[in-house]
């Protein structure tokens, strides 16, 4: 493996939810701990199940792992390390300010920049040389901060002193309000993190091209503010060996190779590893002394009754249930890579194949989709919202008007501030509502929405929704805002899209929570891509079928209001043909789940 070569003291690895980093963290740390070296792993993922892989409780404490000599391991819990983040900084100022006000620096405290920028001062102490980790020769961590959280911490001046000047009140200057006395101490680890004799960054991803895509923006991002020391580990990838006689697996392994065929070009100059996609779960050391073995690992036959597809509710059972309503908005969301664009299309393709008007909106790149569906079928409207252009618009509003009295410094805050993730979510979901209104009359299917942080920080900060409230309420008036309607069951139907796997389905539930903190129930869950629902006789796909079954299970009995179950195809989900073949299952047609 090119990324093991010479390996440095500090390994740190980043990629979305569910493409194996902490696996291959783990597995990297077995292989270091076995040359004899001392090695801490830290998980900073919300997610972590480092403890499980290697069957001991670890938690917030660092830990000897008994199965292996000279491995110790400490899982840093982000939303815990959040909470006493916003206790530290809200605590002085309850009781004392008004209720209102410390409700809304407790909202600007609750998002995602807070628990990256909360984690990242937990694990500030690993990076620095002190007595902690004075005795280990390879400090691992699994999950990466941000280019943006690493660009704010980069940034000089007082940010107290900006904030209680009340020069800025946008989403992530808030969770930098109690740093200051810490500042040598972060400059010291980012000056780590940038030392390529000392730190190397592993993106991990799947042979995807949309992955992919995502990867080299990671790459340029944490390139462009000096973080080049960087390597790509292509994970999962489908032995062409498994693709033998079986339709499925081969289409799929086409798939693959073509996506890392045409990888973008900004990644193509990393030193890159590819690691098979394994039959069995990466838990225990058997499996991680395999995972990162360049010899195929043979599938066991599963048993006759695995080899069955799943028989549960289709795509197409839930847009019976939305099309009775005859028009409305339909949100699909879901994290980065589970397939939401994609599923977005196949529902407006469903509601128009039932000759309901459809408006399918997304902000999604991939325009050839949008292109191919606006060709092929009646009663389907196709728009792109240009989430650069959106961003842009938003950002010189924001400069223009907030920023036009600050000094260069405040400006300065103000806009590393508006390239946070966050700032595009209220850009393109501003973009949205304009779209929104058609819901009254027709269906609108939109692509790509913000999380409920973001919803909360809109109706919190932009005021819009309380100011209508305040001017038509007093005269009687009946008025709907895009935030009422989101929390409108009757008006709205959130749907969850993720995979049968164990990382995507946890990040989806507390996508959930965050929506149900922001008054919107999602409506149903679709589990995209699985191998459960398909026909296949491959050795290798049965056993990750199989695998797939405990994760449905939690989706359909502990998560989700109802749910649908969306097969792995042969074909890539492209044009009206191959995005309807989404809806109906492989195995029945019908919505009686055997559960």
């Amino acid at each position: 493996m090119n990324f093991l070569d010479h390996p440095p003291r500090f390994f740190f690895f980043t990629g979305k939810g569910g493409v194996g980093k902490t696996s291959i963290a783990c597995a990297t740390a077995v292989k270091l701990a076995g040359t004899g070296k001392r090695v801490l792993l830290v998980s900073t993922d919300p997610a972590s199940n480092v403890g499980q892989v290697f069957g001991v409780a670890i938690g917030n404490a660092i830990t000897a792992i008994p199965a292996v000599p000279n491995l110790f391991a400490l899982e840093i819990d982000p939303q815990a390390a959040a909470q006493a983040y916003r206790d530290r900084i809200v605590g002085p100022v309850r009781g004392v300010l008004p209720d209102t006000v410390v409700k809304g620096i407790e909202e600007q405290l609750s998002g995602a920049c807070t628990t990256e920028i909360a984690a990242f001062d937990e694990f500030t102490a690993l990076l620095i040389d002190s007595t902690l980790t004075a005795d280990y020769d390879h400090i691992l961590f699994d999950t990466a901060p941000t280019g943006h959280t690493i660009r704010l911490l980069q940034l000089p001046g007082a940010w107290s002193g900006f904030l209680e000047e009340g020069k800025g009140d946008a989403s992530c200057l808030g969770p930098l309000a109690g740093l200051e006395k810490q500042r040598e101490q972060y400059k010291s680890a980012v000056d780590a993190l940038a030392d390529a004799n000392r730190t190397r960054l592993v993106l991990v991803a799947r042979a995807q091209a949309s992955t992919l895509r995502e990867v080299a923006r990671t790459h340029e991002e944490l390139a462009a503010i000096g973080l080049r020391q960087q390597y790509l580990v292509i994970n999962g990838v489908l032995p062409k060996s498994a693709a033998v006689d079986d339709e499925l697996a081969a289409a799929v392994c086409a798939r693959e190779q073509a996506a890392i065929t045409a990888i973008p070009d900004a990644l193509k100059a990393l030193p890159r590893d590819q690691i098979a996609l394994k039959p069995f779960n990466l838990v225990g050391l058997d499996a991680l002394h395999h995972l990162l073995d360049n010899v195929e690992t043979l599938a066991e036959q599963p048993a006759a009754t695995n080899a069955k597809p799943r028989v549960a509710p289709t795509l197409a059972t839930l847009v019976d249930e939305i099309a009775a309503d005859g028009h409305g908005l339909v949100m699909v969301m879901g994290k980065g890579g589970v397939g939401k664009t994609t599923l977005a299309a196949a529902v407006a393709v469903e509601l128009a194949q039932r000759a309901l008007p459809v408006h399918l909106t997304t902000s999604d790149p991939a325009a050839h989709l949008t292109e191919t569906l606006s060709e092929t079928l009646e009663n389907l409207s196709v728009s792109r919202i240009d989430p650069h252009a959106e961003t842009e618009r938003y950002r010189q509003h924001v400069l223009e008007t907030k920023g036009a009295k600050l000094d260069a410094q405040g400006r300065a805050l103000l806009e590393e501030d508006l390239r946070s993730p966050c700032t595009e979510e209220i850009a393109v979901f501003q973009a949205f509502s304009r779209i929104i209104r058609e819901a009254g009359r027709k269906f609108v299917v939109m692509d790509t929405a913000p999380t409920g942080h973001t919803l909360l920080l809109l109706d919190a900060t932009g005021a819009y929704h309380r100011e209508i409230a305040r001017q038509m309420g007093d005269k009687g008036i009946h008025f709907t805002t895009p935030m009422m309607q989101l929390q409108d069951p009757k008006q709205t139907k959130v749907l969850l899209v993720t995979l049968a796997e164990t990382t995507p389905v946890l990040e989806a539930a507390n996508l959930q929570d965050d929506l149900r903190r922001a008054g919107i129930e999602p409506w149903a869950w679709i589990i995209n891509n699985s191998i459960a629902a398909a026909r296949t006789s491959s050795p290798l796909l049965l056993q990750r079928a199989a695998n797939e079954r405990r994760e449905i299970d939690a989706v359909a009995k502990v998560h989700a209001q109802r749910y649908a179950l969306v097969p792995l195809l042969k074909d890539e989900p492209v044009g009206q043909k191959n995005l309807r073949a989404l809806s109906q299952s492989q195995a029945a047609t019908n919505a009686e789940a055997d559960l």
